[in-house]
Order: structure tokens, then sequence, then C-alpha cells
């Protein structure tokens, strides 16, 4: 089995798997009801879809997104040894699809899930998959938010995946009703968001004004995808309760 898999074009993929090796595989997460098993399915399948989808693109032959569960399925059904070897398979060949994606220029748009990423963005996408979901594995160490705080991990969530983000929070908003706030985190652009029940908008901007809330890097993107520290005080906001508690209901994550 080929298990090239370059720790340069993917420095977080080690990380994670130590992080898998070092529990059960139906050892709980930060992921709501996943355990340590339902994460590798998904890796598993993220890193077959992304490299299915990059791969037509690149050979002209453009296909669409799968849904989880049309990807998740079949992999759900291995044995932990077969779905780890599957695993490891489908990361070695993101990572070659990857390699060849490097001679494309960077700025062709792919179609992906409902918006289009350039073509850098796919491999960066299984990176930022990797630390979220190694940090569901790990929880707050200090490797877990070094990686979470690294510059363009808001930078992808915001220009890669900030509109399937805000989607599930939309959804809740009532027709009229109108969600706008600023994430400070000090030495970084704000990330600015505006909701309502049918449109959405994500950006970074310059800090301006008051912030809705303010915190540390790793805890922003967090929040950006619908988790939080496990220290409630990385989070601080004066806007009051009912506005608060209307943004992070927004920040709901997939």
């Amino acid at each position: 089995m080929n298990r090239n898999i370059d720790d340069d074009r993917f420095p977080e993929w080690r990380p994670f798997v130590d992080a898998v090796q070092q529990r059960r595989p139906d050892a709980g997460t930060w992921c709501e009801a996943w355990t340590v098993r339902d994460i590798v399915v998904h890796q598993a399948g993220n890193a077959e879809e992304i490299a299915r989808v990059l791969a037509a693109a690149l050979e002209g032959e453009p296909v669409g997104t799968r849904g989880f569960e049309e990807r998740e399925g079949p992999l759900r059904a291995l044995s932990d040894a077969d779905l780890w070897d599957a695993l490891f398979d489908r990361m070695a060949t993101l990572n070659g699809v990857a390699a060849a994606a490097d001679d494309v220029p960077p700025d062709i748009d792919v179609a992906w899930t409902g918006r289009t990423m350039k073509v850098p963005w796919f491999a960066e996408h299984m990176r930022e998959e990797l630390v979220l979901h190694g940090w569901d594995i790990t929880g707050d160490d200090a490797a877990a938010q070094a990686r979470l705080a690294e510059p363009w991990m808001t930078t992808h969530s915001v220009l890669a995946v900030g509109k399937p983000l805000l989607a599930k929070g939309a959804r809740q908003l009532a027709q009229g009703e109108h969600v706008e706030a600023r994430l400070r985190a000090a030495g970084s652009d704000d990330v600015v968001v505006r909701a309502e029940a049918d449109r959405t908008a994500i950006e970074l901007a310059e800090p301006e004004g008051p912030a809705t809330l303010e915190t540390d890097p790793a805890a922003r993107v967090l929040l950006l995808w619908g988790r939080r520290p496990a220290d409630p005080s990385r989070i601080c906001s004066r806007v009051g309760p009912q506005t608060l508690g209307r943004v992070r209901g927004l920040l709901g994550g997939y």
C-alpha cells in the first residue's frame, strides 16, 4: 500500500495520527456525539472526497461533491484495522493529487460543497480538518492551541469555509432578524460576520470600534467552527448576554 504522505505538505498529519493512536476508538471527543473512530471515518472520507474532486478538476472533468453519508457510509462498515488502513491510503492519494496541483495556476476556482475554492485551498482544507479534529481529540493542550492559532487557520476558515460555517446558525434566525458581530484577536484583523435568515457574510477587516467579543486566535477559530475552549475566560465581551448569545448561536459550525 502506498503510504507516501509528505510531512512538509501536510505538517498536521503526524500530530493527528499521534492523537488518535493515544486513545481508544470508542473514546469520546469534543465533537459532540463523535468518538475517535467517528473522526477517523470523517477524515478518511474528507481525504477521499477532496482528492476525488480536485483530481477531476485537474483532468478537466469536474464532478460534484458527494454528501457525508455517501462517502462515509462504506467506511463505517470497516473494521478498526481496515479503517485505519483506509485513512492512510486516502491521505496518500490526496498527497499525490495535491502534488500534481502544484503545476496548476493557483487562482483557478473549483466547485466544492455549494461554493468554489481555489486549487491550493483543497490541500489546505485537509490540513484545517486535521488541526480542528485533532483538537477534538486532545482538547486544549499547548500544541493543539498553537496549531489553531496559526494565521492561515483563520484566513482559510473565513475565505474558504465561511459560508457553510454560518449557514446552520442563520437557519435559526427569524425573518427580519439581523446579527452582526466583530470577533477580535489581538494583533490580527477582525473577523466580521453578518447574517439574516436568508443570507450571510463573513470577512476579514481592520479592527475598528468596539468588538463584540475578544479572544485569542485559537479560541476564535474554535468559535467559528461551532466549538468553544474549555476555559470560558478566554472569551471576553461587554455587549451583554442577549447580544452575545445571538452571536454564539450564529456561530454553530457545520
